[in-house]
């Protein structure tokens, strides 16, 4: 299966390298590496933008593309949103992040080649700007304080078109320590023969005719309870402790 196209990430007249730099960063956060600046206030390449890239700097910002218009931006682009809290004095719909972005995966996933539009860090789009745009995007914020910045504005998109692809789990178990790993089938077994043989040792399955279901209850407890490694090692620990108290 082909690969979906992503969205082309557009900055115009982006006028701080650092700022470059963090929507990069956002950008490839979610998988996308398609930037395109609309004549940057300090020129290209900006080396403060690298910095603030990290990690993103040679899959973002060295692949980025600079154009001296907006048009020139959008040659090859069949539908464009305009992320701005303004401009809706202009008739085109009004979607939330989210409603754009889903709106976005189905035009994709019918040929056309999608793009996010974002304006200069202190005023935002201009009219001109979003005039070219099919639609726009504006976030639903505390309307007390409605200001975003451009890193922000970028993560919000990316996070929305990502977001059906995205790991069900903030931690996939293969990034985590193997303490906190889920402790086996294997594992759980021993614990439970361990606190089984302790407990018969010390009478508690008492009196005789109801120790197989204790047991059986004992067992089915240790099966239900999310254990990881680290917290078979913890109940071990603590069960030889108190043999060794008595």
């Amino acid at each position: 299966m082909a690969a979906r196209m992503e969205p082309a990430i557009i900055l115009i007249r982006p006028q701080m390298g650092e700022n470059i730099g963090a929507a990069a960063r956002a950008m490839l956060n979610f998988g996308l590496t398609d930037l395109r600046l609309v004549a940057p206030r300090d020129g290209w390449p900006n080396p403060k933008a690298v910095a603030m890239a990290s990690g993103a700097a040679a899959r973002v910002l060295d692949r980025a593309r600079v154009f001296p218009t907006l048009p020139e931006a959008m040659a090859d682009i069949d539908h464009a949103y305009a992320t701005t809290a303004r401009g809706r004095e202009l008739t085109k719909p009004v979607l939330t992040p989210a409603t754009a972005m889903a709106d976005g995966r189905q035009r994709t996933a019918n040929g056309e080649r999608i793009a996010v539009i974002f304006g200069p860090e202190r005023a935002g789009l201009e009219n001109d700007d979003v005039a070219r745009a099919n639609a726009i995007i504006t976030v639903p914020v505390n309307p007390d304080f409605a200001s975003l910045n451009l890193a922000q504005a970028v993560l919000l998109t990316g996070y929305e078109w990502a977001r059906e692809s995205l790991p069900p789990e903030p931690a996939p178990h293969g990034r985590r320590p193997d303490n906190e790993s889920p402790a086996t089938r294997i594992e759980i077994e021993k614990l439970a023969d361990h606190w089984e043989e302790r407990l018969t040792e010390a009478g508690f399955f008492f009196p005789p005719e109801k120790a197989p279901a204790m047991k059986l209850s004992l067992r089915n407890l240790w099966s239900r309870l999310a254990l990881t490694r680290a917290d078979t090692r913890i109940f071990h620990g603590m069960l030889r402790q108190l043999i060794r108290r008595d």
